[in-house]
């Protein structure tokens, strides 16, 4: 088939690559406008648009598809179908409907579970033993269109936003290729979603990584987990920024004040609303992250006198 591609980060990246290497043609690819980035905030193309470019795929970037020209300039190349992988702008109606099959898009979870930006940090955040790829055919609403194939993994115990995502990446693509070959053939049965089993992925605010040392010890687990790499879970430890990159779930009771710091040898143990943390990899401003041996080895004073932390 002759396919346009939309997608903007590395996730969307590795699934055109697999169609490139397939026996499919793209004929076009759209992605998010190029964005500072760096140091020194120079203009970066999207990992899409320099795979693209690689290929030599002509590649188009608008700041949106509302309008009547970018609607018609799309429809001009006659595709078969068109490809969405987390690109970012949302599609008319009009986009919809201009290929042949209309639009399809590959989703980072076990839809209707977690609909919007962010469903695999949420999907840890919120304790899912499981989560996949859901290949679904695009309606105007929010991740609300039929489903036509699904592909599961399951969400380990020590799985951050990294590791899972990089399992979807491998599970997506060949998701996608079958599905396409499946629409090919005529071959596809679209199943609607069951909206009373949808909850909203919401974007990751940087604000949601302050860590609450009064919640439970399990709940922060899942959402240090669920926010490395990024924004990263955050505390402050006597006036500084103290990034807490990975935890484990340390014993079941405590009767310290939460956020509480004790210092057990070689372990650096944070008292919570219940149960502790063991803290394994953490951050000083303008250190790297290290674990928590090495950060006693340098900064064990920080910690002396069972300090708390959060705490002004």
């Amino acid at each position: 088939m002759n396919i346009i591609f939309a997608g903007t980060p590395v996730f969307a990246a590795r699934h055109l690559a697999a169609l490139i290497a397939s026996e499919h043609t793209i004929c076009a690819v759209y992605t998010q406008p190029d964005r500072p980035a760096g140091r020194g905030k120079k203009l970066t193309p999207s990992p899409v648009k320099a795979l693209a470019l690689e290929h030599n795929i002509a590649v188009l970037q608008p700041n949106s598809l509302k309008n009547s020209d970018a609607q018609q300039q799309l429809a001009d190349f006659n595709a078969d179908i068109m490809v969405v992988v987390a690109y970012g702008l949302l599609l008319p109606q009009a986009v919809l409907d201009a290929p042949k099959h209309g639009c399809i898009n590959v989703h980072a979870s076990l839809l209707p579970r977690w609909r919007g930006a962010a469903p695999i940090q949420r999907a840890i955040e919120a304790g899912d033993t499981k989560t996949g790829a859901t290949i679904m055919q695009m309606d105007i609403g929010l991740d609300t269109g039929a489903m036509l194939l699904t592909s599961e993994c399951p969400i380990l115990a020590d799985d951050t936003a990294a590791s899972l995502h990089d399992r979807l990446a491998e599970l997506g693509p060949p998701a996608l290729l079958n599905a396409l070959d499946n629409i090919a053939k005529d071959h596809c049965t679209p199943q609607a979603q069951d909206d009373s089993l949808s909850n909203y992925a919401a974007k990751i605010e940087k604000a949601e990584a302050l860590i609450d040392w009064q919640e439970p010890a399990e709940q922060l687990s899942r959402k240090i987990r669920a926010f490395n790499p990024f924004p990263v879970s955050f505390t402050e430890l006597r006036g500084e920024r103290l990034k807490i990159h990975r935890v484990k779930v340390g014993a079941a009771t405590t009767n310290k004040a939460p956020g509480t710091v004790e210092v057990q040898g070689k372990n650096i143990i944070v008292h919570c609303g219940e149960g502790s943390l063991l803290i394994e990899s953490l951050q000083l401003p303008g250190k790297k992250a290290c674990d928590a041996a090495t950060f006693l080895n340098g900064f064990a004073h920080l910690l002396a006198d069972s300090p708390r932390l959060g705490s002004a």
